[in-house]
C-alpha cells in the first residue's frame, strides 16, 4: 500500500535551485541524491556533536560519582542552591498535607 514517490525539487529561486544542480552535476550524482546526501551528512554532524557532548557529561558525572565523599567540596552557591531547594521542597509537602 506503500506508495512512494520522488522527492519534489522545486525551489522558490532559480538562483539556488542552479547552483544546486550545478553542484549535483559536479558530484555525478542526481540532484535528489545531492540533497539527500547532504542532510545526511548534517544530520550526522548534528548526531556526532551531540554524543561527544553527552559522553562528556557522562564523564563529568562519572567523576563526581566516583570521587570519595567529603573530597569534592560544593561552594557556597551550590550549598545556598541545595538548601533553596529543599526548602521549596519541604514547602511543597507541606502544602500537599494540609
Amino acid at each position: 500500500m506503500s506508495d512512494t514517490k520522488a522527492m519534489s525539487l522545486r525551489f522558490p529561486d532559480p538562483e539556488q535551485r542552479a547552483a544546486i544542480a550545478a553542484a549535483a552535476k559536479q558530484a555525478g550524482v542526481s540532484m535528489q541524491e545531492y540533497i539527500l546526501s547532504a542532510a545526511y551528512d548534517r544530520a550526522t554532524d548534528v548526531e556526532r556533536r551531540f554524543m561527544e557532548g553527552f559522553r562528556a557529561s557522562m564523564a563529568r558525572s562519572g567523576a563526581a560519582f566516583a570521587a570519595e565523599p567529603g573530597t569534592m567540596d560544593p561552594g557556597a552557591e551550590q550549598r545556598a542552591a541545595e538548601q533553596k531547594a529543599l526548602q521549596e521542597l519541604d514547602h511543597q509537602e507541606r502544602g500537599h498535607a494540609a
